[in-house]
């Protein structure tokens, strides 16, 4: 017998202030934590024992910390160009 289902009808979600919220640690790092709705919903086919709606909502975090000497590095096969091309021949002086 499978278990019933409760159904949601998918909400817009849309930010009313800032999205990120910036802290600086003690060693003069910066951490920045981004929020974002990933998936909004209000159940069309129950109630929460009080009465009030029942939301579903899914929400990503994105960290991004910032060093204090503000310095990273990537490896040179990430960069993406092609090396110089050498010349076939040697340029002619006259």
């Amino acid at each position: 017998m499978s278990e019933p289902q409760i159904e949601f009808r998918w909400l817009d979600a849309k930010c009313t202030g800032s999205d990120t919220v910036i802290f600086r640690l003690e060693d003069g790092a910066v951490v920045k934590v981004k929020v974002d709705i990933d998936r909004a919903g209000v159940a069309t086919n129950f109630t929460n024992p009080d009465g009030t709606p029942h939301y579903n909502i899914g929400a990503g975090l994105k960290l991004t910390v910032i060093p204090a000497n503000r310095k990273f590095s990537v490896p040179k096969s990430q960069i993406g160009v092609a090396p110089p091309k050498r010349p076939d021949k040697s340029p002619v002086i006259t």
